[in-house]
Formats: C-alpha cells, structure tokens, sequence
C-alpha cells in the first residue's frame, strides 16, 4: 500500500441525452457528447485505473429525441440511457427532476437497468419513512473510504404533478446531507465525504424554507463534507467555499449536454492514525474538442439508427417558417399556433404560454417528428386551470415586468435585459417564464411602472372581461403545478391550492398533442394573432427594433 495516494473524480451532469455527437433534432453535428467524455475518461483510466470514479448529477432521461424514443416509444428494450451509463462504467449517479418528469414506469424501470447506484437521499419513500433511491454509496480505493451522498432538489412539487412522483416526499438538502454526513462518517467511517447534488448553487425557489439551489448554504452550514458537485441550474462555474476559519470546499458544475466536465483530484497521505487529507483541486475541461470514442460509437450504431428513422417520419407540412423569437416581441405565428391547440384542445377561455427557446425555427415545407422537439421543448402535460380574472391579470403583470423594461424617453431599452462579459445581450430573467395570452385582448404599457403594465381590454370574441369572472385558463403542466411561480407569487394563488383548481389534465404529453393536430390537419399555417401589443407605439415599434438587433444580431430571417 502506497502512503500517498492520488484519485481522479470525473463528474457529468444534466446530459439531457446528449449521448452522441449528433443532434438528432436539427440534423447536425454537435460539440458535446458522452461519446467524447467516454474518449477522455479511457485516457484517464489507463493512468489512474481503479483510482478512478466517474460521477453523473443527473438529467440525463429527458432531452434529446434519443431520450422520447426509449421513454415512449421503443420501451421494451433496454433505456439506451442505461446501456450508455454501463458502458463507460459509471459508479454512482444522483436522480434529476427531469428524470423523475419521465414518470415512475421510465425512471424505476431505468434504475433497475443500470449497473451503477443512483442516489437521492432526500427522497423519501413515503410508506417505509426510507430513502426511494439509495442515499450514498461508499467506494474504498487502496484503503482510503469515500462516501458519495446524492441529494436531488426538493422542490419537485413546484413543477411536477403528483402523479409523477407518488410515495414520494422531499426533504431540504442542508438538513438532510447533515445527517447523512454524520452517518458516513460515524457507521461508515468515511474518509472523504463528496456531495453529488442535483441542485445548483443558490436561489431559484424557497417555499417554507426548503430551496432549490442549496449547494452554498449546504457547504456553509454542514461540517465534515469534502467537495460538493452540484448541477441543475446549468450554470458552468467552480467556486471554493470557506468553511469555517480553515476548510475550503470546492463547489462545482459542469453545466449541461457533456460539452465540459468537472475533474477533481483528490491527493491524501497514510498515517500511523489513518488517512490525512492533503488537499482536493478541482477544474472544469472542455471536452468539445475530444475525438469521439469509435468503440462507444460503434456499439450504438443499431439505437443511433432506429433514432434517427424515427425523427425523419414527415407528419406534415407547414405555409411558412415560424420563429420563438417573433414571440419576444408580440403575438407571433410560433407561440400563438401553441395557444391554439391549447385552446381547441381543452375547450379553456383563456391560454398561456412562454417561448420555451431562444432562438427555434420551423422551416417552411415538410414537418418532420425532429421539428417537434423545437416546436416544443419538453415532455410538458396540458392543464386547465380555474382562475379569476383578477388572477390572469397579475400574473400577466409578473410575466411582462420580467421581461419588459419601463421606458421613460423613446430611446430606452423596451426589453429587460443584461450585457455578458462578451458584450452579448441576454434576457436578465428566464425567458420561458415569458407568458402572452390569448383567448383575451390587452395592451402592455411598456411606460407604466411594474405591477401596472397590462391592461386587459375584452374577451377576443367580443365579450366583456371581468377580474370577478372565473375563467378555464390553458396552460403546460410546469406552469400549472407552480412552475416559475406565475401562479404563486404572480397570480396570488397559495401553493397548496393550485391542485383543487385542476379541471383537465392531458393524458399525452404536450408535444405528442401538437404532433398529431399536425398530422389530423396534414398541412398548417400558422397566424399571428392581432389579440395584444405593445404601448405606446411611437416609442415601442422603434425599441422592439433596436433592442431585436441586438439580442439577435445576426437575424435577416424573421419579418415580424
């Protein structure tokens, strides 16, 4: 036995599918991929071997169109997920929200495939009071024992329907990693503790105290963790936080689809009392640049293919193109083709929805299954939702005050917006939490402060709006389960009553709804709806151009 001992921790998280380097949505290469972490991590190990352990944060069911087609469509087979997850030896992965979207049949299907422990500790199976998943898992390289903790995001309820996580319960993470900390160390007389968190940094939502993104206040508060690898908020970042006078920790992320990776090296020395840490340094790698692993390709050529025959099945065809970016700027053919299968779909009076991508397109002529994926983004179920007037309409105010600015002279900015390091403009809030409405006409007063921006002029098939009426209100099951908390913090609606106001929930996902109005009408085209706009338009017209240009400076395609 070696009195110093080396370990190299290599950590993906939210991989969204981004299994190989081919994006089976637009039909292209891409950067990112396991398939080139797989070409990295066989590097690795030929020099560190069992010294090795390679780590997943989780996401990795929903995304990609490989994703749809072992989740729904292809089911009996072994999930491809799985196979990939095998196949680079993975030794622990934590479960993510979007793996739980999937349902219970994918994801506990999906856990008995893999070969590796997945890990969530603060999940808790509501019938034996024990954790769902297994809450770490312990690995012992030449005598030196480390602990790996999972811990998913407790606020699954603000996003996901009940039904996706039934015999279920979330427990916060800084209160449960403490325990379990404790327990590693004390029963299993860990070493090094490592946090594997599907949980970003800090903020997002905190409801009756339990947060999303705990990984700061976890390193802060909790004695005896080592390092933290969180995820979920696909933010590509590495801080070191103090702990204490003396400890520092390394927290970090290696954002979304494989294109990095976060590689700790974890250096400890033998004593005649055991092992003594010597340090841990962490880094993010850029792996755009690897070659491909031809092994690894090789192996999924069969699933690659049948992926592939799936998403170029032609549904229908479509007039002309249509852009999530017209939607930023006023009732647009993309957002408003979504209201209206919304809309007939439930028989609802009123739709809400949020351009769910920065910068998608539909080409005119032939639809394919691929363009669904931009069409709409994710596995979202249709609600309808009872709500007042007076509730539409503030949730409205939250929606524009996120993400339209207030003007005071008509050279201002009308879009809220921020400047990156690079110069780039992006939107300072989340952009799919960006709501219009149809089935009502309003006017958005971009001179009015927040809270009094939006005001609502009539039902848009002639009759009156009133903020006392109670409204059958559209809307995707993100949204209508808390999501972005339109309806919390914007309508006023109290958490715990969302659930009553439920009137209809799709059995199909959103996406598969959209794809067989397609495939029933064979040919669409989409109209912009004249229902709302932009106040007043001798300033806003000018504005909407400027600050276009410079969110998308390289747009000639779009004619809004």
């Amino acid at each position: 036995m070696n009195n110093h001992l080396e370990i190299k921790i290599i950590h993906t998280t939210d991989v969204h599918g981004s299994f190989f380097p081919y994006d089976f949505i637009n039909s292209c290469k891409r950067k990112g991929s396991l398939a080139r972490v797989s070409t990295y991590v066989k590097q690795l190990r030929k020099e560190y071997g069992k010294r090795l352990i390679l780590l997943d944060g989780g996401d990795i069911l929903q995304g990609q169109p490989t994703c749809y087609y072992c989740n729904y469509i292809n089911t009996k087979k072994t999930n491809v997920a799985a196979r990939v997850i095998n196949m680079m030896g993975y030794d622990a992965q934590t479960i993510g929200n979007h793996d739980i979207e999937t349902g219970h049949e994918v994801y506990d299907k999906y856990c008995l495939e893999t070969n590796c422990d997945i890990l969530a500790a603060n999940v808790i199976d509501t019938k034996s009071l024990k954790s769902y998943f297994k809450p770490y898992k312990m690995m012992e390289i030449e005598g030196l024992r480390i602990a790996i903790i999972g811990m998913l995001t407790p606020t699954i309820s603000h996003w996901l329907h009940e039904h996706l996580w039934s015999g279920m319960k979330f427990e916060g993470i800084p209160e449960c990693m403490d325990k379990w900390t404790r327990h590693v160390k004390e029963i299993e007389h860990a070493d090094i503790v490592i946090g594997l968190f599907h949980s970003g940094f800090e903020g997002g939502i905190n409801d009756n105290g339990i947060g999303e993104n705990e990984s700061i206040k976890t390193a802060a508060n909790v004695a005896g963790i080592d390092l933290i690898l969180c995820g979920h908020d696909h933010r590509l970042k590495h801080v070191v936080q103090t702990f204490g006078n003396t400890k520092k920790i390394n927290i970090i992320n290696p954002s979304s689809n494989a294109n990095y990776i976060s590689e700790s090296t974890i250096k400890a020395n033998k004593t005649k009392n055991g092992w003594l840490l010597e340090n841990i340094e962490s880094e993010i790698v850029n792996i755009e640049e690897e070659q491909p692993d031809e092994e690894f390709l090789s192996h999924f050529t069969e699933d690659m293919e049948e992926v592939r025959k799936y998403v170029n099945r032609k549904i229908g065809t479509i007039e002309e193109s249509i852009f999530t970016k017209d939607s930023f700027f006023g009732p647009a053919p993309f957002s408003d083709f979504i209201h209206d299968v919304q809309l007939k779909t439930t028989g609802a009076d009123i739709s809400l929805n949020a351009p769910l991508q920065f910068d998608a397109c539909i080409k005119k002529g032939e639809i394919r299954v691929s363009d669904m994926f931009n069409l709409y983004t994710y596995e979202n179920q249709l609600y309808a939702i009872r709500m007042s007037g007076k509730e539409i309409h503030n949730l409205l105010e939250m929606s524009y005050y996120q993400w339209v600015d207030t003007m005071k002279s008509k050279d201002d900015h009308i879009m809220l917006m921020d400047i990156d390091n690079n110069g780039k403009h992006h939107w300072r809030n989340l952009a799919f939490n960006f709501d219009s409405a149809a089935g009502i006409d309003y006017e958005v007063d971009v001179t009015k402060e927040k809270g009094h921006k939006v005001k609502i002029l009539k039902m848009s098939d002639g009759r009156p709006f009133s903020e006392e009426t109670t409204y059958k209100v559209a809307m995707n099951s993100y949204r209508g389960n808390g999501g972005g908390e339109l309806l919390t913090k914007g309508a006023g609606i109290p958490f715990e009553e969302i659930a009553s106001r439920i009137e209809y929930i799709s059995e199909k996902d959103q996406r598969r709804l959209l794809m067989e109005y397609i495939e029933s009408h064979h040919h669409i085209n989409p109209q912009a709806h004249t229902n709302w706009k932009f106040i007043p338009t001798e300033w806003t017209e000018q504005a909407i151009s400027r600050d276009r240009d410079l969110l998308f400076p390289n747009d000639k395609e779009s004619t809004n």
